[in-house]
């Protein structure tokens, strides 16, 4: 997709924001209805804080005034922790490209911005959590160049 740009998130993209994070949720819900309602993580409200929050960072993609996708960010760091350096981490919380416009390089686009941010913050890298079975998801950050940090392992009763 041509002409993508990529800037802050502002309260008249939230309308926008909820709809896609509908479409996120699906995808988590179909995978694992055991553990996810059909719902939104976030709410208006809890979206009008966090875009003023001063270590979270949310970008919208949009090309010719569609709203294409979106990236919520957060800085972490673990301070006093012996064990751990206290390294500046760039965590995605979430990212979401309209299905309309998966396949052209939006997802990517949010990624590299993120990538970019988190490298002029002085970030030591970019973290996220991919849920086992969203292999669509999981493909992609390995072509971004993501590899295994940790893994989580579960054991139902």
């Amino acid at each position: 997709m041509e002409n993508i740009q990529i800037r802050p998130a502002l309260s008249h993209d939230i309308p926008d924001i909820l709809r896609l994070l509908t479409q996120v949720n699906r995808v988590h819900h179909d995978i694992r209805p055991d553990l996810f309602n059909l719902a939104t993580k976030y709410s208006q409200e809890d979206l009008e804080v966090l875009l003023q929050e001063k270590t979270r960072y949310t970008f919208i993609a949009e090309s010719d005034g569609v709203f294409l996708g979106y990236i919520f960010c957060e800085l972490q760091q673990i301070l006093g922790n012996p064990l751990r350096t206290e390294i500046l981490t760039f965590y995605i919380d979430d990212l979401c490209v309209d299905e309309n416009a998966r396949g052209k390089d939006v997802g990517k686009a949010l990624y590299e911005y993120a990538k970019e941010q988190a490298k002029s913050l002085g970030c030591y890298h970019v973290t996220l959590h991919v849920w086992q079975g969203n292999d669509r998801a999981e493909g992609f950050y390995r072509r971004m160049g993501l590899t295994n940090m940790y893994t989580c392992l579960e054991e139902i009763l």
